[in-house]
């Protein structure tokens, strides 16, 4: 019989706190997670000081949560995945330091992973993934097409030129006095109204490119128009109209893409994919368009981040051959 591989990961490139161990690559064993967020929300967004702090304090009573849950012992461990980036510098540095120490500690190799890969690769928890395939990859700091030729190689054909489809939600629920986190609540308030308003066209040169900075600037604009000529709206309508402006960009670029490549699935991937509106349009539009292509869309827990994620990823990593050694360093704009 083949022999089990078993994968530790740890994530902490933002504000949660990870650990997950993932028996080949798609059988989870435990998948705990400490969010922050109810500390950052009282600031309106993640403190990156205080991210890593918490980071520290939490680590080890994760990652002994993990593995006591798992019922597997270190020394039975195959290799140990951990995000390197993208993400903020000090949270990543908590991870690795844990990655490492363990590591060393058990003698089991080390696998740097991409988050944004494992975001990816969360996808595999409810499909086997069928290559050549097409991510779109939505989350607070990034917004990016990524063609997936065979088993862990990536090509970005498309991201964002300024800001992340995130962060401008957060950016527009600012403007309309919604709080932290944007995304879950202008999407619940999108469902009660009616997306009357028009927001400009955005224009790129490259063909599956992003823009958002623009669609911000214009909610600012239309508010500031609203309020200036003592007119009557409802935030709901401006939330919907924002809402379907951005969406429509997203299903635009990926329409094009999926014209353009041929592949046998399309995953939605990352913390936006939480979004009830984009998962309803990929499901819909995409799939009546492209009936060839199975439409892949996570469960709610694997959009946010966690630790399962990057032992899925590393999964394949491992199968690739890929590992790091002790030089490996955090890097807040890691690329795949």
């Amino acid at each position: 019989m083949k022999e089990a591989v078993y994968i530790l990961g740890i994530e902490t490139s933002c504000d949660e706190t990870a650990c997950a161990l993932v028996k080949d690559g798609k059988e989870i064993l435990s998948n705990i997670v400490s969010s922050q967020i109810n500390i950052h929300s009282k600031f309106g967004g993640v403190i990156p000081e205080v991210a890593s702090r918490l980071h520290t304090e939490n680590i080890s009573l994760v990652v002994e949560e993990a593995l006591n849950n798992s019922g597997i012992e270190c020394d039975a461990l195959t290799a140990i995945a951990v995000t390197y980036g993208p993400g903020l510098v000090g949270c990543l540095h908590s991870g690795l330091l844990a990655a490492k120490t363990l590591s060393f500690l058990y003698q089991k190799p080390l696998l740097a992973i991409n988050h944004l890969a494992g975001h990816i690769y969360a996808n595999r928890f409810i499909a086997e993934l069928q290559f050549p395939l097409l991510a779109l990859v939505v989350s607070g700091g990034h917004s990016e097409l990524v063609y997936v030729p065979s088993d862990y190689e990536f090509t970005v054909i498309g991201s964002t030129n300024d800001d992340a489809i995130g962060e401008a939600y957060d950016k527009v629920a600012r403007l309309l006095g919604l709080g932290y986190p944007g995304g879950p609540i202008i999407d619940k308030l999108a469902k009660t109204g009616k997306a009357g308003y028009q927001f400009p066209q955005v224009k790129m040169s490259g063909e599956y490119d992003f823009s958002f900075s623009g669609l911000k600037s214009a909610c600012w604009q239309l508010l500031q128009r609203l309020q200036k000529e003592k007119q009557q709206y409802e935030i709901a309508d401006i939330a919907a109209s924002f809402q379907e402006a951005v969406l429509g960009q997203l299903m635009m670029r990926s329409k094009k893409a999926l014209a353009n490549y041929a592949v046998k699935q399309f995953v939605l991937a990352g913390g936006v994919a939480a979004n009830s509106r984009l998962r309803a349009l990929v499901l819909s539009e995409l799939a009546s368009l492209f009936p060839a292509v199975e439409m892949i869309v996570p469960p709610l827990w694997c959009c946010t981040d966690n630790a399962a994620m990057i032992a899925a990823a590393g999964y394949s990593a491992w199968q690739k051959g890929q590992r790091s050694d002790y030089y490996i360093s955090a890097d807040p704009a890691a690329i795949y």
